[in-house]
């Protein structure tokens, strides 16, 4: 959308001529109209059965499978996300074949209701698929349209034993339409919002990508002793020092008397170093557990159960304050450490193995973490200064991303509430 271009909003008044003048008429007006179509003739409420037709998906075996040349054969969302050039299943059948401008939806398994406008000349699309071709209107108008009807297509499958839509489902909707020239202005909107979210989104992946390589490049490797790359002021120290880790924490209890009237903030640990989240706030008689500790910012927190898939992490300070149950090893730093690097340096692989080593358990669920046989374990650690560096620099670049996602997050709120503004509400559509 050019930034010349302005949308109006319908006025109250303009919406009793509307309702007054055709009571009884499927007749719908959006709350946002471009200025050029303001007065234009209202949209039309019609099944999209009357303007777009379903091509379905087709299942191959792998001796169907065609040879080098033939069109990716595409089966689900995970093929979307690579060059069709490196899909290994491709087909000469050319029954099935959606087509540019297509939309395909999931119509079967647990990804149902997904959607994609399709730019490639044509692929083959397995029975998990559909493809919707407009035939008389706005290709991405009808694409825009079913990203609204998602939940809907959601709702649909969840009551199947194997979720799936059925054809009807999809052609039996009803579908508002404006004149097809209001139909490929919203779409050019919608779509130009689309642009600015994949640039954006290609933006957050980059830097996730250069902090996975960074943090290889500020650890050592297996059998080196220190870092392939180096803050400046450290390149001529030596070598990192081998210790234990029992040098760098500590484990530190602060038991806690629920008082039954009191409310205490309970927290919990999310797996693959998914960071601390609140469980809620509950009366002290509420907890069952009686046996509770108190935790501050900065402690570093291990659960005993579920540290082989990696959950721990530090307390941040909004959690500070909380309380966790004995199912929790709580530990604080020593002086030659810093905590926000340790948090870091938790994430390397060779310290996510020793997690596994030091637990005990013939099944993985119910694997107990040992503390004491952890703090045994031996690593190699740098000065504290460059601990200290070497966290800064890292978090730093963990807050960029969190900015860069948070814009991210806010287009997709704002093509969310356009696409609520550019199409008529469903009270109207009723």
């Amino acid at each position: 959308m050019k930034k010349s271009e302005k949308l109006e909003v319908k006025s109250e008044k303009e919406d009793q001529v509307s309702s007054f003048s055709l009571p009884n008429s499927k007749f719908l007006i959006p709350p946002l109209r471009f200025p050029e179509f303001r007065g234009a003739e209202e949209w039309k409420l019609k099944k999209l059965s009357t303007s777009v037709q379903l091509v379905s998906g087709m299942h191959l075996s792998p001796e169907q499978y065609g040879k080098e040349g033939a069109v990716p054969y595409f089966t689900g969302p995970s093929d979307f996300t690579n060059d069709p050039k490196e899909i290994t299943k491709r087909t000469g059948d050319s029954t099935s074949l959606a087509q540019a401008n297509d939309t395909l939806i999931t119509v079967k398994g647990s990804g149902v209701g997904e959607i994609w406008f399709l730019t490639l000349p044509s692929v083959a699309i397995g029975r998990q698929l559909m493809a919707v071709r407009s035939v008389d209107a706005a290709s991405r108008f009808i694409s825009h349209f079913l990203l609204t009807k998602r939940s809907r297509f959601e709702g649909l499958a969840a009551g199947n034993l194997i979720p799936g839509l059925s054809r009807g489902d999809i052609l039996d909707i009803e579908a508002p339409f404006p004149p097809l020239a209001e139909q490929q202005k919203i779409a050019e909107c919608l779509s130009s919002v689309d642009v600015l979210m994949a640039a954006q989104a290609r933006k957050v992946d980059a830097l996730k990508t250069y902090k996975k390589g960074l943090m290889q490049q500020l650890f050592p490797r297996e059998g080196e002793t220190q870092p392939r790359l180096r803050f400046p002021e450290f390149q001529k120290t030596g070598a990192w020092k081998l210790g234990k880790i029992g040098t760098m924490l500590v484990e530190t209890q602060r038991p806690i008397e629920l008082s039954d009237a009191a409310e205490y903030r309970l927290i919990t640990v999310k797996r693959r170093y998914g960071g601390l989240v609140s469980r809620g706030v509950l009366k002290g008689r509420e907890i069952l557990v009686k046996s509770q500790f108190v935790v501050r910012a900065g402690d570093f927190l291990i659960s005993k159960r579920q540290i082989v898939h990696n959950a721990c992490g530090l307390v941040t300070q909004e959690l500070d304050g909380s309380v966790v149950s004995n199912e929790y090893s709580v530990l604080t730093p020593k002086p030659e450490c810093s905590i926000e690097f340790f948090s870091w340096f938790a994430m390397q692989p060779a310290v996510s193995t020793s997690f596994m080593n030091c637990s005990v358990g013939i099944v993985i669920e119910k694997m107990l973490f040992k503390l004491p046989s952890w703090l045994k374990q031996e690593f190699l650690f740098p000065s504290l200064a460059e601990q200290q560096r070497i966290a800064t620099c890292l978090s730093s670049l963990d807050a960029l991303i969190t900015a860069e996602t948070q814009k991210l997050d806010a287009l997709k709120t704002h093509k969310k509430g356009l696409m609520q503004q550019l199409f008529p509400s469903p009270e109207e559509m009723l």
